[in-house]
Parts: C-alpha cells; structure tokens; sequence
C-alpha cells in the first residue's frame, strides 16, 4: 500500500476496446483526508457509483488527463496511443511525483521513476483512483458526442462494440470519430470500399 504523503502517482488509462473516440488516462496524487475505502476498481462501479466518488477524488487529489485521439490510435496502433495518453496525463501534473505507479505490464521510457503493475487498477489505490477519472471523463465525452452522431448507442455503450453500436455502424457507416483500424470497423470500410469499385 503506497503512502499518500509520498507523492505517489496512480495512471490508468480507458477506451482500449472501444471502436469509437479517444483512448484517456488519468494520473492522480491522492491528498490526506481522501476516503480509500470508496476508491475501487472502476469496472466494479455503475455509472452513478463512478460519478460521485470521482468528484470526492478529484477534491483530494492532484489530478491530471491525457488523451490519444483516434486518428493517433489509427496511426501508432492502440498500445502506443494508450502509453502517449498516459505520458501526456502524467506530464500535467502541477504536482511532480517521486514515484509513477502505472496499470498494466508496461512502465513509460521516458520516466525512470515508473513502475508497471499488473493489476493495479485492483490493487493500489491511487491507480484505482485513476481508472475511475478516466472512466468518469471519458463516458461524458462519449455522451456528448452521442448528441451529435446519435445512431451509435454512444450514450449507453460508450464506444464499445455493443449491439446496438455494430447496428448503427452496419445502417449508418463510419463517422471521423471511430478508429478505422479496428476489426469492425475497417470491415465495413472494406465493404464500402468494394462496392465503389
């Protein structure tokens, strides 16, 4: 268990999976009199649980968001995009960390201080914190594009392959949003591709 007057930094990222928007990462320093007990993974919250106890860490935490966008994940492929948004997220910080604790195997170059953890988002709470800023910034992003292209169930799904999403991407095609290298969605541009020829 990290010590929170250590300066210790937590970085998750959100969106691999999706077909659709940005990958985001959040990096976060929790303060004294943050609550750990409330702070889990985010995948084992709702959206309300989320919603709530990303503002009581966003009260009592240095917090920071970096994001790769989908025409960067398209470019540098999704691992590359989600470590750009990580480092992007982790450079904002007004706080410097001593110590970057990092979700998943792979720890950042260009911060010696890193560290990866497998897990982590389960594990350590500042990372866990950071799943949860991520999770909460991105699913409102989504939802305000869905506003916009309101054929996808960005709303509900957030940019995941769902159902209803495939359906939209099958009825309506692709927008400039979804990330064209992935499997779903680079099909239906083949699709359409072919029947130009």
């Amino acid at each position: 268990m990290s010590k929170i007057n250590q300066l210790i930094a937590g970085v998750d990222e959100v969106g691999r999976g999706c077909l659709a928007g940005p990958v985001i990462a959040a990096a976060v320093i929790l303060k004294a009199g943050i609550n750990l007990k409330i702070i889990k993974d985010s995948k084992k919250l709702n959206f309300n649980q989320r919603e709530k106890i990303a503002q009581h860490i966003k009260k009592f935490s240095f917090f920071a968001i970096g994001q790769a966008s989908q025409s960067e994940i398209d470019r540098l492929n999704i691992h590359h995009a989600s470590l750009l948004a990580m480092k992007r997220a982790i450079i904002k910080l007004k706080k410097k960390p001593e110590k970057i604790l990092i979700d998943g195997a792979f720890s950042i170059k260009e911060f010696k201080n890193s560290q990866a953890i497998i897990k982590g988002d389960q594990k350590i709470k500042c990372i866990s914190a950071a799943s949860i800023i991520a999770k909460s910034y991105r699913d409102t992003l989504m939802i305000k594009l869905s506003k916009k292209f309101k054929n996808y169930a960005w709303e509900t799904n957030f940019g995941y392959g769902t159902k209803s999403h495939l359906m939209g991407l099958k009825k309506y095609g692709v927008t400039l949003h979804h990330r064209k290298g992935f499997g779903p969605v680079h099909n239906i541009l083949f699709k359409q591709d072919s029947k130009t020829q």
